[in-house]
């Protein structure tokens, strides 16, 4: 490798051609990224105490070791952002001063929009692709063209290229007395002149370790540039014209930088059935294609199986899925904005496209998945480790009787795991506030729609409170409410009772319950299922909230089914251990009487007290607390009591230092990460390591 510093526009100048390779990202920057860089140019060069601008660097493989002497293309490693970004500008000046009268086309000498675009963007005596200084990759390159050569644009037009040049435009339009500090700013710019010796460098780890001044990379673009980036051009294009452009093209150039992060991350928790955190992506992924990069071959089956799951994640989330009934359930389950269930359906979806899984079967798995999520949002039952369960869901299937088999897996889920039933539902449903949750408008559109084959297009209507908000009831109301009003009033406000929906929310206003009824539009002559009955009510009360409550609950458990109850029967039955008696406390003497029973019994109710999903289950060796699963286990010994913590010992935090490694050593209990306690005096510390474990296993991270 060899640098040097080198002025932009002479760098610029001298040099035949910029190519961005296939592997590279498409451009990125937004308008904030091109904000900076004109401010920084046009104060560069409105201040002669400034001498020169630095805007990072530009690297790029050619044939030989020596710095721009030939006429070959030059590849760039890194620096596309920059380049592209200054070649907008420029472009934009050079159109700018076309508009000018002939004395002021040249507001610093070598500034005019011939000069600028023969020296800086053009090879002037070139045809082709060879006629323009900078080419960019797929779509970014026709729509680049199009500003540098003057034409329209395409059809399908790079949005960052068309956003930024007419960024540029206005900013220039708008300081017309400002284009000589213009020109000198850009004068004033250098970069570090960066060439790579193809047989010498590793591009990949000299990429890697740059540090860009612009947009970070995101863990896609490390992914896309690791997989490509070591091949021959010729594999190079043909494995990204077959596979990974296609995937660019099916999420779109907006949901491509904003989904592929995390369609990558879902994919690595299928492939690894570990979840990776969002800025480890990119190494958890270069630990899955090691042994799948060594060849050509293995690269291509690589890329081949990230595009069939690309595939299958656009239809599930980003609403391309073409079958009818399986589109209308990715879409409700989307709605409720659930991502950690993406790598389980991405395994369903890959069985279902291999005939593994009937299409009936696969829609009803996804309605169970969106009725786990609802039914437990309105129990309240935190979301905390959802990603666990879903990560892991397949693990515990007979793909055999794979329907039954999820049935059996979802109604098998214990504690806060757990699939809420039907009387949990028909307990919380009717007095949970609905109203100030997120997503409202869900739980109304598919009570609304459900059994419908003409659709209610929910964007019509509002919500409406048929006893009103204001706290300031007319005498009316509160005559129809009774005595007691304020009270009703505030516990069944924003209950599933008084909401409905409404194309005159304005005329209703806080009208009498009677004027609502009978106005022209009224709940009397609404044609909707959730205003069904209204009319026939005669007063509207706590009682007529109760039973609405009731009657839509009715209907909320047809919509967001459970597992049949005899599938749950029949996992719980086989889960029990018949004609084995299960261990007890006094199985355990050294903890069950003196001296360790004052200490066991201090620990235990600490870590009991951690949340109410802790459960303790007893073994012949050890005692285990869990949650998912097990995250401390005690063994009592003659002096201690030694606890294990089901986690890895390199993620423990330890300030003093007092935990013992035993990943390589035979132990009891699960987990590498052992620590003694001898006395309640030690039962802070150790506490505050057991809740390390616990909210490892609850997912805490937020991931939930």
């Amino acid at each position: 490798m060899k640098a040097t510093e080198a002025k932009l526009l002479e760098f610029l100048k001298k040099s035949s051609q910029f190519v961005i390779p296939i592997y590279q990202r498409t451009y990125s920057w937004t308008a904030k990224e091109s904000r900076q860089l004109w401010d920084d140019v046009i104060r560069t060069g409105s201040d002669d105490a400034i001498g020169v601008y630095f805007v990072g660097s530009i690297v790029y493989i050619e044939a030989g070791q020596y710095h721009v002497t030939h006429q070959s293309p030059l590849l760039v490693i890194d620096g596309q952002q920059r380049l592209t970004t200054l070649t907008l500008l420029i472009a934009a000046l050079a159109k700018t001063l076309d508009g000018l009268q002939e004395k002021d086309r040249e507001p610093v000498d070598g500034f005019s929009p011939r000069k600028l675009r023969n020296y800086y963007l053009l090879n002037p005596e070139e045809t082709g692709e060879r006629h323009y200084k900078l080419i960019l990759s797929q779509t970014d390159k026709p729509s680049l063209i199009s500003v540098v050569g003057g034409t329209d644009q395409p059809t399908e037009a790079s949005l960052r290229i068309v956003q930024n040049y007419a960024f540029f435009q206005e900013q220039i339009a708008a300081c017309q007395g400002e284009l000589i500090a213009l020109c000198k700013g850009l004068a004033k710019l250098i970069v570090v002149d960066v060439a790579l010796n193809r047989d010498q460098d590793n591009p990949q780890l000299i990429f890697e370790s740059m540090n860009s001044t612009g947009r970070k990379l995101s863990q896609a673009d490390l992914i896309r540039n690791y997989i490509l980036m070591g091949l021959e051009p010729t594999i190079q294009t043909r494995l990204y014209d077959l596979y990974w452009r296609q995937m660019e093209l099916e999420f779109g150039q907006e949901a491509y930088g904003v989904n592929f992060d995390g369609f990558m991350r879902h994919y690595l928790t299928v492939k690894t059935r570990d979840i990776p955190k969002l800025d480890e992506i990119y190494e958890k992924f270069k630990g899955h294609a090691r042994e799948y990069v060594e060849t050509p071959a293995g690269v291509e089956a690589l890329v081949k199986d990230i595009r069939h799951f690309a595939k299958y994640y656009c239809s599930m989330a980003l609403g391309k899925e073409r079958d009818g009934e399986l589109k209308a359930a990715f879409n409700d389950l989307r709605e409720l904005k659930v991502d950690v269930a993406y790598p389980f359906l991405l395994e369903l979806y890959d069985d279902y496209a291999n005939a593994r899984l009937t299409k009936v079967e696969f829609v009803e798995i996804v309605r169970l998945a969106e009725s786990y999520v609802f039914r437990r949002s309105v129990c309240s039952i935190t979301p905390n480790s959802m990603n666990k369960t879903f990560a892991n869901f397949t693990k515990a299937l007979d793909k055999s009787e794979y329907l039954e088999s999820v049935r059996a897996h979802f109604s098998s889920l214990p504690s806060y795991r757990r699939f809420p039933t039907d009387d949990e539902l028909r307990r919380d449903l009717p007095t949970r506030d609905l109203y100030n949750i997120p997503r409202k408008s869900y739980w109304l559109r598919r009570l609304e729609n459900h059994g419908r084959k003409e659709l209610v297009a929910l964007e019509e209507y509002t919500i409406e409170h048929i006893l009103p908000q204001n706290a300031n009831l007319s005498a009316v109301w509160k005559g129809e409410l009774g005595p007691d009003w304020q009270r009703v009033q505030q516990d069944w406000l924003h209950t599933l009772g008084n909401l409905t929906l409404t194309g005159y929310n304005s005329e209703y206003s806080d009208r009498p319950f009677s004027e609502k009824q009978n106005m022209v539009g009224g709940f009397k002559h609404s044609p909707l299922k959730l205003n069904a009955g209204l009319g026939q009510v005669a007063h509207w009360n706590e009682d007529a909230i109760r039973s609405r409550a009731a009657r839509l609950t009715d209907l909320a458990l047809t919509v967001w089914t459970a597992p049949p109850l005899h599938v749950g029967e029949h996992a719980k039955a086989k889960a029990k251990l018949v004609g084995v008696k299960p261990l007890t406390i006094a199985d355990h003497p050294r903890v069950s009487t003196a001296p360790h029973k004052p200490l066991f019994e201090a620990f235990r109710k600490e870590v009991l007290a951690l949340d109410p999903c802790v459960t303790e289950e007893f073994f012949k060796q050890y005692i285990a607390f869990k949650s998912e699963t097990n995250f401390v286990d005690v063994e009592p010994q003659a002096k201690r009591l030694l606890l294990t913590f089901n986690m890895l010992f390199s993620e423990i935090n330890d300030p003093k230092g007092l935990c013992r490694d035993v990943t390589d050593l035979g132990h009891q209990g699960n987990g590498d990460v052992q620590i003694g306690l001898s006395s309640v005096d030690e039962l802070p510390y150790v506490m505050g390591l057991v809740r390390q474990s616990f909210e490892s296993q609850m997912g805490s991270s937020g991931d939930g």
